[in-house]
């Protein structure tokens, strides 16, 4: 599926309101990405009620119903929850999750919008959708007959959408800080191995803890709560600038020169999302070609290297971390990452080796 488009979350909606009409559209997409939450809003945006059906939780009788006999003659009873008289938003979730003979059952629903003798008012709108096979996700093949009666899409995450939406929720302001600071933290592919991962549902669940813990929430309690949920990366650098947020640190200070390097042993998490911070900071500042650089620019490359100096002597595996390019993060402009080769050779040539 890596040839379909991919969408924004606000793009998806505007796709639907135009083809959902009319055709049945799947969308694909990483869990916890806000594929349901949109085909929700989708159906509260065409005033239509919205029913949900797991796919990986039923059987075939859930949808074609049970026999009865009328008149000497046998047919099938569909579910009141899809046997309705009025026009609906009928959405399948996880539908390539469901067995064989399940998405059997859904044909001629996608297809014609019938289910035995029963059909569905006009005007019904039909929206699957499911998890990718690279996502570690539990799918099954769709067979071609089915994958052609529906429109296909991606659904990618957008920082900014997400946060429009986050900050209207009331999401806790650290979640919408932090996530607004590094936006390459809102979603982390899902791992091979049994541990949380950072999705938008997943920040919104840590948002949900907060806000349970209080605002005096201990340390201890934020470490407990940003563990159970983020990529573990992420927590530990969630926790670190939690404590920034406490104790007013913040990367400004530091290239203000108002602010040194924290060096308490306890202050590990605070030194190791203010490194990054800063990395994120000075990338999205400096430009990439050395012709565009201003003196205001050259004056904070001329600090940085001293603030990589500094960081090096107080811990040398975080200094070189940051001068890689961790995570698929956006490279260091050339022209610095020289001129720190040449100031800084030991730190450069370990962290390309690494």
């Amino acid at each position: 599926m890596h040839h379909i488009r991919s969408l924004t979350q606000t793009q998806l909606v505007e796709y639907l309101l135009h083809v959902a009409p009319v055709r049945p559209v799947f969308v694909w997409g990483a869990p916890g990405i806000g594929k349901s939450a949109l085909v929700q809003l989708f159906a509260e945006s065409v005033g239509f009620p919205c029913v949900s059906l797991l796919g990986s939780q039923l059987a075939p009788e859930d949808l074609i119903g049970v026999p009865e006999i009328v008149g000497g003659k046998s047919r099938f009873c569909p579910p009141v929850m899809i046997a309705r008289d009025e026009p609906y938003c009928l959405f399948l979730d996880e539908l390539n999750a469901s067995s064989a003979e399940v998405q059997k059952a859904f044909y001629s629903l996608i297809h014609e919008r019938r289910i035995g003798e029963y059909v569905m008012p006009a005007g019904s709108v039909i929206i699957g959708a499911g998890n990718r096979a690279q996502d570690h996700a539990i799918v099954k093949p769709m067979p071609s007959a089915l994958i052609n009666r529906m429109a296909h899409v991606q659904l990618r995450v957008d920082p900014r959408d997400w946060l429009q939406w986050a900050y209207g929720a009331g999401l806790h302001p650290w979640v919408t800080e932090y996530v607004e600071s590094r936006p390459d933290h809102l979603w982390s592919r899902p791992p091979p191995t049994e541990q949380p991962f950072s999705t938008p549902r997943s920040w919104h669940m840590l948002s949900d803890q907060l806000h349970g813990l209080g605002a005096e929430v201990a340390d201890e309690w934020i470490a407990v709560a940003a563990s159970s949920c983020l990529t573990p990366e992420h927590a530990s650098q969630f926790r670190g600038f939690v404590q920034t947020v406490r104790n007013r640190y913040g990367v400004s200070d530091l290239l203000k020169g108002t602010l040194r390097w924290p060096d308490a042993p306890g202050e590990r998490d605070v030194l190791y999302y203010l490194a990054h911070a800063f990395r994120a900071q000075l990338v999205k500042e400096l430009p990439s070609e050395r012709e565009a650089v201003s003196p205001t620019q050259r004056e904070l490359a001329h600090r940085a290297k001293a603030l990589i100096r500094d960081l090096a002597s107080i811990n040398f595996e975080i200094a070189q971390m940051i001068m890689a390019a961790p995570d698929g993060q956006e490279p260091w402009p050339g022209w610095f990452l020289a001129e720190v080769v040449r100031d800084l050779p030991r730190l450069v040539v370990q962290a390309d080796g690494a």
